[in-house]
């Protein structure tokens, strides 16, 4: 349930047109649901403008299919469900069961339903170094669609070959939030960084040969960066760069996530 519809519901309890016993039935598993390996929490959109998305990596098929069918059930108000990391044993299993499931192989990601798109925003971008970076980037795109912003990209424009960034400046500066992902030395974000006025958000790859240390040289040297106001997340965490970069851009904009 999301604040719109759980005021909506008090608009008819407050009129009349819903009886105390059907508000009580229509909350009454509020915040969450305990199916016992899991507790599907209902509540977080209410108290943190992102609902619960299901995070699939060490979860069997089956438990992720109940996890949904909980969302299902029980998610009033709720327009698209999430998940990310999802393994190959348990992306068919959740595809067959629903039909309309969209499945993201790059980014290893599924999406049941559409979200309602945000309006007066700008479009969120994602920009990768190289395209060995794109799965982590298609996480991110995945992400920021699934919680109704627009999204442009930029793919393979890293600094061994800074022209093909320098040609889609104009571009990036038509974004509301910048999301750069990189490996090896982690540049890219540096760079970006210093050619837009907008909020950028790095994301480390685990890209590169042996020194790369599966993306801590990269993490290191974002963190490094010269260039103000990049942000930076974890190795390879798409998911957590487009949670900041829909909240960035929906304050920005004075629009409800």
């Amino acid at each position: 349930m999301d604040g719109k519809a759980l005021r909506n519901l008090l608009r008819r309890v407050r009129r009349g047109t819903t009886s105390l016993d059907e508000a009580f039935e229509a909350l009454r598993n509020l915040p969450f649901s305990d199916l016992g390996f899991a507790k599907v929490d209902h509540h977080r959109r209410i108290r943190t403008g992102i609902p619960e998305v299901i995070f699939c990596q060490g979860k069997s098929a089956d438990q992720v299919l109940d996890i949904i069918e909980c969302m299902l059930r029980e998610g009033r108000g709720r327009s698209v469900i999430l998940a990310t990391r999802v393994t190959e044993n348990v992306a068919p299993a959740i595809r067959q069961r629903y039909a309309g499931a969209e499945y993201n192989r790059d980014g290893r990601t599924i999406t049941i339903g559409k979200a309602r798109p945000v309006e007066g925003v700008l479009p969120i971008g994602i920009v990768t170094a190289g395209t060995s970076d794109i799965p982590v980037a298609e996480e991110a795109r995945a992400t920021v669609e699934a919680f109704g912003h627009p999204v442009r990209t930029l793919y393979d424009v890293g600094v061994a070959g800074i022209h093909r960034l320098l040609a889609n400046v104009k571009l990036l500066r038509s974004f509301g939030v910048a999301i750069v992902a990189a490996g090896m030395e982690g540049a890219l974000p540096s760079v970006v960084g210093g050619l837009v006025d907008r909020p950028v958000i790095a994301v480390p790859t685990s890209v590169g040969y042996g020194t790369s240390f599966g993306g801590i040289a990269a993490l290191l040297g974002m963190l490094n960066t010269c260039a103000p106001g990049v942000t930076v997340v974890n190795i390879d965490n798409g998911f957590g760069a487009a949670v900041a970069a829909v909240r960035i851009n929906s304050m920005r904009a004075g629009a409800r996530i």
